[in-house]
C-alpha cells in the first residue's frame, strides 16, 4: 500500500502563490508516477501535473502550464506542487495520487487539500 498525505492548501488572493506537498510512504516508489489532480465544486476531477517518482519528464495540464511546477524533495520523501499566479479558476480540492509506471490508472489517492483563491 502507498499512503499519501497532502498539505499546504489554504486561502490566497488572486496572483498569489501556494506550495502543496504530498508526503508518500508505505513502499518504495521508484516504479511509480506521482500526480496532482484537482476537483472544483460542481466539476469533475481533472489532471494537473505528474512526474515519475525517480525523476524525469514532467507533464502539465494546459491550464496550469507555466504557472505550476511539480517537483520532488528527496530528503523529505515528498512530491510538491508550486503554484504561482493563482487565479479564482484554480480554486479546488487538490489531490495527490500514485500509480505504477506501467499502470493505466492511478490506484492510490490522498484525501485532498483545499485551495481557495479569492479575487
Amino acid at each position: 500500500q502507498v499512503r499519501l498525505v497532502e498539505s499546504g492548501g489554504g486561502l490566497v488572493q488572486a496572483g498569489g502563490s501556494l506550495r502543496l506537498s504530498c508526503a508518500a510512504s508505505g513502499r518504495t516508489l521508484d516504479s511509480y508516477k506521482m500526480g496532482w489532480f484537482r476537483q472544483a465544486p460542481g466539476k469533475e476531477r481533472e489532471f494537473v501535473a505528474d512526474m515519475p517518482w525517480s525523476g524525469g519528464t514532467t507533464t502539465y495540464a494546459n491550464s496550469v502550464k507555466g504557472r505550476f511546477t511539480i517537483y520532488r524533495t528527496n530528503t523529505e520523501n515528498t512530491v510538491n506542487l508550486q503554484m504561482n499566479s493563482l487565479n479564482v479558476e484554480d480554486t479546488a480540492i487538490y489531490y495527490c495520487a500514485a500509480r505504477l509506471l506501467v499502470a493505466g490508472r492511478y490506484d492510490y489517492w490522498g484525501r485532498g487539500t483545499q485551495v481557495t483563491v479569492s479575487s
